[in-house]
């Protein structure tokens, strides 16, 4: 999908401080000089509790036709027993990744100064469209004594063979190009040895790159003792889920966390977003943490070619992690402007 000046970019506020951690990334974005013409999509948690309403087929094919997608965050406050569980979730997060094939999720990881991971930047690539979440599975006799609950994994080697192969580029650009695959082999036989073979199989056409295995319980325990020997680490959907979130602690908290569901086929709009949560809590406090959702922005100007602003603002977030972040919201992104 071929991308023109001014890039056209979806934006979904979305729910708690989303909207205003996404106005602080636009904001970010348009001091260094990068022209985008955006659309205000109304989704999540607020819009199902106001009129019922999660994602149709004509608002998913609006999204496509976007450059990129710009994501606050989605849900509703802690508590809040009004939406099913899974309304959102598979409704309209879920949704747009099987939708728009946004088959790569990739989350950086550069540790602020005091964090475990200080100094060190290492990636997870996850693949974003198969495992567990892709939905096979049911019930038999519900709510009874002898209620079975099924969910299966679903691994196909065309999945696999394309995350493995993104995660192979991501690790070949690295300064020590090194990639490991997370998996459970000695249990998950069938599919981690899906995994394995497609990761000996991609690895003869990068010889720079050193390429390990941890199972994932190894893989916990080795991000919080020396996530120093990682590179990148590319796992399935389920792994990838809970080792983002362990990685994103050890590397200075979730405030911090950007990600990227991608589609690099480009045959659907990319989607950006922080992986703080809603935080209704703190909404209109101007004590949320925009870095995340600024560093997303990095990434979608990346994705969008636009190298040279991308570098210009990880530079002003980098410095500004180092000096401390002191401030609301207004006042740091203000001070990333001026850094700009």
């Amino acid at each position: 999908m071929a991308t023109s000046k001014p890039y056209r970019v979806a934006v979904i506020g979305g729910d708690g401080i989303g909207p205003e951690v996404t106005r602080a990334a636009l904001a970010v974005v348009e001091a260094a000089g990068v022209e985008l013409a955006t659309t205000h999509f109304d989704l999540g948690a607020a819009r199902y509790l106001r009129d019922g309403f999660v994602l149709d087929d004509e608002t998913l094919e609006a999204l496509r036709g976007h450059d990129a997608i710009l994501l606050g965050a989605v849900g509703p406050a802690i508590g809040d027993t009004r939406i099913p569980g899974g309304v959102l979730e598979r409704g309209l997060l879920l949704r747009m990744r099987f939708g728009l094939d946004l088959y790569v999720n990739y989350r950086p990881f550069h540790g602020v100064p005091g964090s475990i991971a200080d100094g060190l930047d290492f990636a997870i690539v996850r693949e974003n469209t198969e495992g567990p979440y892709a939905g096979e599975g049911g019930v038999l006799r519900y709510g009874t004594a002898h209620e079975v609950a099924t969910q299966g994994s679903v691994n196909t080697r065309f999945g696999v063979e394309r995350c493995v192969r993104y995660a192979f580029e991501r690790a070949a650009q690295l300064e020590r190009p090194r990639l490991t695959l997370v998996h459970k082999t000695n249990v998950l036989t069938f599919a981690g040895n899906l995994w394995s073979r497609v990761v000996d199989e991609v690895k003869s056409e990068y010889p720079t790159v050193a390429v390990d295995y941890n199972h994932v319980d190894a893989a916990c325990i080795y991000l919080v003792e020396n996530p120093a020997r990682y590179g990148v680490i590319v796992t399935d959907n389920l792994f990838g889920d809970i080792l983002s979130d362990l990685a994103g602690a050890v590397s200075g908290g979730i405030g911090f966390a950007a990600s990227a569901n991608l589609n690099p086929a480009r045959t659907g709009a990319s989607l950006f977003e922080p992986v703080h949560g809603a935080a209704h809590d703190i909404v209109g406090t101007e004590t949320a943490n925009p870095l995340a959702a600024v560093s997303s922005a990095v990434l979608m100007l990346e994705h969008l070619g636009e190298f040279d602003a991308a570098r210009r603002i990880a530079a002003a977030v980098a410095d500004f992690e180092r000096d401390g972040v002191t401030g609301g919201t207004a006042a740091v992104t203000q001070r990333l402007i001026e850094r700009l």
